[in-house]
């Protein structure tokens, strides 16, 4: 269909500044330290989105707890999932400032505070607040830049590192659901909220092993790709030629910005250094101020760089593949998520609840997905394989499952149709692959953020109006129609969109992009 993944790519300047002259490889790109990231990773998800697939069995300790109707306590874990992902276009913002290593360790901080503050709850709106919101916020201070640290560690691997990173979500659906089934049974709901939250702690330990790469690391990373992709990259893009030029110009005044800081604090350096004889009191204001500066500095240049993302010259809305990847992220979620809510209600309803005890079909779902991640991982980052074309495939088969599911009335039927969506539904490993060749490493974090703040607002409303849906006829055969005719509408703005690109004439290179 496209010849290779860097056809839909836009560049916003990430490989404008290489030199010609050949820089030896850092061993910590596809090697080294880069495996104790996908460990960290690895982690995240069991930790993260294992707890959430298992959340089923708090939910049904709440119903018995506060006797409230099942469409107002299933908001808890809605919310939970919904805000992990919709505040990710936020959690860019702290990784700009702070780098991805700050914002794990406060995110675990916090995610650990809402499972324990959860363990007091009197009634379920008190659970919105602490566990939907609160743990909510810190599961996506987590979750976001354990991706994005992936993506910057790996070149050559990447769709591979990141398959065997996002297999702990279906790991982790087994041993949390396991987990919290112990707990729940031996201290009660409320005491295994407090453990968990403990075992939650742990998500700073994760954080603390994301050491960030240094801007000399990320230059030759930069070398490398664009020595391995020179004679392949052909950018469908008209406009970026303008989107380099932008970045030459808004250079600039960041350069400007950078010198007078430098100057602010060489000032407060030469008065510190000026100033010893004037007392302990005067010294520790002087290093004081020091210190605010360099947070400010940091600050500053961190919300520039994510204010520049959204609405600057180079903004990631001018880029019409990654609008068009923003749309079919509003729609793509929700079918995978789904099938976990509501096939306990159909396997009921077409009476193979025996069957379905000695082996779920969910379980199906989640084994066979570990599987499609990292086989899937493993196609993509063949040479002669385009990871667009594989995410497309992949999309194929999963909307085709999703319309074809309600036909099927049989548990094997249902076993097949299961298995292939926890195949293909391992395309999810190649997101943040397929976000990183739209928009650039240097841009990761924020186009990434979108895109699961999308698959946020997706899971938050999926599921309920796929009940809404059933409340009106009575099936759930119109839930899973209407998913998977939107999910197709979404894949159709995916395919449209690198067809326009292509129709629109190119402009001839500047001597200034050519350098």
């Amino acid at each position: 269909m496209y010849a290779s993944r860097e056809d839909i790519g836009y560049d916003f300047g990430d490989d404008s500044k290489v030199g010609s002259k050949p820089i030896k490889p850092n061993p910590n790109i596809d090697g080294g330290w880069a495996w104790m990231i996908v460990l960290s990773s690895f982690l995240v998800h069991i930790l993260i989105m294992g707890s959430q697939m298992a959340l089923g069995i708090l939910n049904m300790e709440w119903l018995e707890e506060f006797n409230q109707s099942r469409g107002l306590t299933a908001w808890v874990s809605s919310l939970s999932m919904g805000i992990t992902l919709i505040v990710g276009p936020f959690i860019g913002l702290f990784i700009s400032m702070c780098g991805c290593r700050t914002t794990t360790i406060i995110g675990g901080i916090l995610n650990a505070l809402g499972w324990i503050l959860s363990a007091y709850a009197s009634n379920v709106h008190y659970l919105f607040l602490t566990f939907g919101v609160t743990a909510g916020i810190g599961s996506g201070m987590v979750y976001l830049p354990a991706v994005v640290m992936v993506g910057q560690y790996f070149q050559k691997r990447r769709a591979l590192a990141q398959g065997l990173s996002t297999t702990g979500t279906g790991f982790g659906a087994f041993l949390m659901t396991a987990l919290l089934k112990y707990l729940c049974t031996e201290f009660g709901w409320r005491n295994a909220m407090f453990i968990q939250g403990a075992i939650s702690l742990n998500l700073c330990v994760c954080g603390a092993l994301m050491r960030p790469l240094s801007p000399k690391d990320l230059c030759e990373k930069y070398v490398v790709r664009s020595d391995s992709e020179e004679n392949r990259a052909k950018a469908l893009s008209h406009s970026t030629e303008t989107i380099k030029s932008n970045g030459v110009l808004g250079e600039e005044p960041e350069k400007k910005e950078e010198a007078t800081n430098e100057e602010v604090l060489g000032s407060v350096q030469h008065v510190e250094i000026g100033g010893k004889s004037g007392g302990g009191r005067s010294m520790y204001g002087l290093r004081l101020l020091k210190t605010v500066s360099q947070l400010t500095v940091s600050v500053r240049k961190g919300f520039a760089l994510w204010y520049s993302s959204y609405f600057g010259a180079a903004s990631l809305f001018t880029n019409r593949v990654f609008v068009a990847f923003i749309i079919w992220a509003l729609f793509a979620y929700s079918s995978f998520v789904i099938p976990f809510i509501h096939l306990p209600e159909i396997v009921k309803q077409y009476n193979l609840s025996r069957q379905n005890n000695v082996f779920p079909l969910t379980s199906i779902i989640a084994i066979v997905h570990i599987f499609g991640k990292v086989i899937l991982g493993i196609i993509s980052d063949l040479p002669c394989i385009s990871t667009w074309n594989v995410f497309l495939m992949a999309n194929f088969t999963l909307v085709t499952c999703i319309l074809t599911l309600p036909l099927m009335q049989t548990y094997v039927g249902l076993a097949v149709v299961c298995a292939l969506i926890g195949f293909s539904s391992g395309y999810f490993s190649l997101m943040p692959v397929v976000t990183e060749d739209l928009v650039g490493t240097k841009h990761l974090a924020n186009a990434y953020g979108i895109i699961i703040c999308a698959n946020g607002i997706s899971a938050l409303f999926g599921p309920p109006f796929a009940g809404w849906i059933y409340d009106i006829t009575q099936k759930y055969d119109f839930s899973f129609y209407i998913a998977g005719l939107l999910y197709m509408v979404g894949i159709i703005f995916l395919l449209i969109q690198p067809c326009i690109q292509k129709k629109q004439p190119r402009e001839k290179p500047t001597e200034e992009a050519q350098i």
